[in-house]
């Protein structure tokens, strides 16, 4: 069982300490690591966004948009931009389906296929950026993926 936080005992004032918020020191990591993919990924002439595209097509090869936005957590109007731009760098196509008009599919051209062996340093230069070892690096991954199946289920839950 894990141990809750006795929130009864803690002071009001206590739980709006902007230093106190979870949600703030996510936030901060987060813009931390754009900082650092911004710098990384200048290289490869891609955005922290088009990287994760990028990421599953390499991971998954060619699929339906609608699929590409389910892994990346992004809705059609946040995901068609990004790929319009990949598409303009010559680095995606994208495709109607012939079995159905309805769905478009994203596929990687040569390019985009040839990018992934520079973008394998990647990984390594932002893990260095961390200072994290390995095994840090996995429990954190571990406990954010908790915490964002918590979330999700409390989000759908209504909490």
């Amino acid at each position: 069982m894990t141990e809750q936080l006795p929130t009864a005992t803690l002071p009001d004032q206590e739980f709006l300490r902007l230093d106190g918020q979870i949600c703030f020191s996510l936030h901060a990591a987060a813009r931390a690591f754009g900082g650092v993919y911004r710098i990384v990924l200048k290289d490869l002439g891609l955005t922290y966004p088009q990287y994760l595209v990028m990421l599953v097509l390499w991971e998954h090869g060619e699929m339906p948009v609608k699929q590409l936005g389910h892994h990346l957590r992004l809705d059609s109007g946040t995901l068609s931009p990004l790929l319009k731009r990949l598409e303009a760098a010559g680095l995606i196509r994208r495709e109607r389906s012939t079995e159905d008009e309805r769905s478009v599919h994203a596929h990687l051209t040569e390019a985009g296929t040839a990018l992934r062996t520079r973008a394998v340093e990647v990984p390594r230069r932002i893990a260095a950026a961390t200072g994290f070892d390995l095994a840090e690096m996995r429990d954190l991954q571990s406990r954010l993926d908790r915490l964002t199946t918590a979330l999700d289920a409390a989000a759908e839950s209504g909490l």
